[in-house]
């Protein structure tokens, strides 16, 4: 039996094949994206994996519908399971943000559902890091932002050599489709066309426009001359203030489709174009509104980093570590009488906090210490009696080969 089309499955390296998914790489990502996250003074929530339906038709429409994992339960309610974290923080946020002081900082790593065809870099599901900021118009926090987005991927190895933020405004987009006589029930279309002008052949892009009354020509010399608005100007200046200008561009090909967007939108990049973008956010301050009936009104904005084109984009890099199964210390049992003073050992070990090892069954000292090689262990350990009769621990650094003797707390030290 095997596992369901785009989905997968994450096993402890060494891995069992070349297609098989790492779970230690996607946990060395998860402790990046939480302590960088932390570091900006942002704070860990989480969510439902199931959610009633109309949470994400009341932001996208009906048409989102098609892309979901969505039925009715058992109580006839319609529901889905989450395909983005945006509307599920928006609701909380709406709900409790009396009880927390403003600027609201708030971060996730959940995983998500999106019943579409499989491509390279798109499955159907996902984890992803979400970063919002709640109750915070000023640019500063846009550039808050943008500059976490930087920091966790450089954090994961990756340098401006390798990727790159290109920034856009949905204003300005608005002024350029106001300016070019555009009819504002047609202004999400527009949008969803500006957000595929990049891959689509300018044949179909210029088609699509022309039903809407507007030049493929304007648009490509506005993308073209690629002229900051204020707002821009200011979080460019911004980032190059924190040293970070060489990571970020003015780039008007960016308009994210989703309608809900506002205001400044980016998204990541590598800089060679292989592969999908690797993340992309902007500012939304309508959403707590619109999802709270109008009872709440707070801006927001913040960014969503999917871990699928991350991993693709270390692993092309040679950005990802070595994985061990990070083992301190394998006793070794070579006497059968010692078992009962070695599980002591084990156990007095671990509760110092290290990660121990040793064989469940009786086993030759050469099968067991081959083993402590195979899990690239620092230390073996194996109790000695002593002349006295007290027992001591024979502690040897695998990678120096040097050896000490002494007692349970020495061992202990010795490992730190």
């Amino acid at each position: 039996m095997e596992c369901l089309p785009g989905f997968r499955e994450f096993y402890p390296e060494p891995l069992p094949h070349k297609d098989a998914w790492s779970a230690d790489a996607r946990q060395h990502i998860f402790d990046t994206w939480r302590s960088t996250a932390r570091r900006y003074g942002f704070r860990e929530f989480d969510g439902p994996p199931l959610e009633p339906l109309d949470l994400y038709t009341a932001k996208s429409g009906a048409e989102i519908v098609g892309q979901l994992f969505n039925f009715v339960d058992k109580g006839e309610r319609a529901v889905s399971m989450r395909p983005e974290m945006t509307p599920t923080v928006a609701r909380m946020v709406a709900a409790a943000e009396r009880a927390y002081k403003k600027p609201i900082k708030w971060f996730s790593i959940p995983q998500l559902f999106r019943y579409e065809k499989q491509q390279k870099g798109r499955l159907r599901e996902h984890f992803q890091l979400n970063c919002d900021i709640f109750g915070e118009a000023d640019l500063g926090a846009d550039a808050e932002i943008v500059a976490l987005l930087i920091d966790t991927l450089r954090a994961l190895g990756l340098t401006e050599d390798d990727f790159v933020i290109r920034l856009s405004s949905r204003q300005a987009w608005q002024r350029f489709f106001a300016s070019n006589n555009g009819k504002p029930d047609q202004e999400y279309e527009f949008y969803q066309v500006i957000d595929k002008v990049e891959r689509e052949t300018p044949e179909v892009s210029s088609a699509r426009l022309k039903l809407l009354g507007i030049e493929y020509a304007a648009v490509q010399d506005f993308i073209r001359a690629g002229e900051p608005t204020p707002e821009l100007a200011i979080l460019l200046e911004n980032l190059k203030a924190r040293g970070l200008g060489a990571f970020v561009k003015v780039d008007y090909y960016v308009i994210r489709g989703l309608d809900y967007y506002t205001g400044v939108v980016f998204e990541a990049f590598d800089r060679k174009g292989e592969f999908r973008a690797i993340a992309g956010g902007g500012r939304y301050d309508q959403l707590v509104k619109l999802l709270s009936q109008g009872k709440v009104d707070l801006p927001a904005l913040g960014f969503g980093m999917g871990d699928v084109v991350l991993l693709e984009l270390l692993k092309a890099r040679g950005k990802l570590p070595k994985f061990t199964a990070g083992v301190d210390v394998v006793v070794l049992v070579e006497e059968e009488s010692l078992r009962a003073s070695s599980l002591a050992l084990v156990q007095a070990l671990r509760d110092a906090g290290r990660v121990v090892e040793y064989s469940l069954t009786p086993a030759k000292s050469d099968k067991q210490f081959k083993r402590a090689i195979e899990l690239a262990a620092r230390f073996t350990a194996r109790v000695e009696p002593d002349l006295d009769g007290t027992k001591q621990v024979r502690l040897k650094n695998i990678s120096t080969r040097s050896e000490t003797i002494g007692d349970l707390s020495a061992a202990i030290a010795a490992t730190a």
